[in-house]
């Protein structure tokens, strides 16, 4: 670990944060003339200390340990680059436009690949009112099931959250044109680009 560079680091994110040595120290539970030896990079902060301190600075850990954070390429809004990440310890779903360092629960997240669509597995869809009715024969069974489906299109995203036990079916606004997406608890991601007329 290069203790100079974390500790410009650890100083340029507290002040980022408006707070001063001894808030950051208070919170530790340290004195703040350990926060002022690590900021001048007189020693490194205890393995113990690293994940309150990433909380207390809004910092990803593993970043802050290297000694500088890297950013995000600026979101060109490209739609059609959209990503689906799903936290394999807590199930939140979570989506970007680009690339991005998604981190839930502590750890680093991949985004979710495409798989190839099951055969066995049926979609079809109808009109009704301003929706479209989307119904499947997916199991939705505890251990098997949709967890979320999407539908994509030009600036828009709508993202429904689905459980197990309840119906596989559901209804999305009618924008023709999109790109659904569906994930499935042990399959996979399956996009269905098809599905909707322009």
């Amino acid at each position: 670990m290069d203790c100079v560079k974390i500790g410009k680091l650890i100083a340029k994110l507290r002040k980022e944060k408006g707070l001063t040595q001894k808030n950051v120290a208070d919170a530790l539970g340290v004195l703040n003339k350990t926060v002022s030896k690590w900021e001048c990079g007189l020693g490194c902060p205890d393995l113990s200390y690293w994940a309150d301190l990433s909380t207390i600075l809004g910092v990803d850990i593993s970043q802050m340990m290297e000694g500088e954070i890297t950013p995000n390429k600026p979101d060109s809004g490209n739609i059609d680059r959209v990503r689906f990440y799903v936290c394999p310890s807590c199930g939140n779903i979570l989506v970007s436009t680009g690339s991005a360092s998604i981190s839930c629960c502590g750890m680093k997240i991949d985004y979710l690949t495409h798989v190839s669509q099951n055969k066995d597995f049926t979609i079809s869809v109808e009109e009704v009112d301003t929706d479209y009715y989307i119904s499947t024969n997916h199991p939705m069974e505890k251990d098997h099931y949709l967890s979320f489906v999407a539908y994509v299109k030009t600036d828009s995203i709508f993202l429904k959250r689905l459980y197990p036990e309840q119906s596989p079916n559901f209804r999305i606004p009618m924008i023709s044109g999109g790109k659904l997406y569906l994930y499935c608890t042990k399959q996979g991601l399956t996009s269905f680009p098809d599905l909707f007329g322009e």
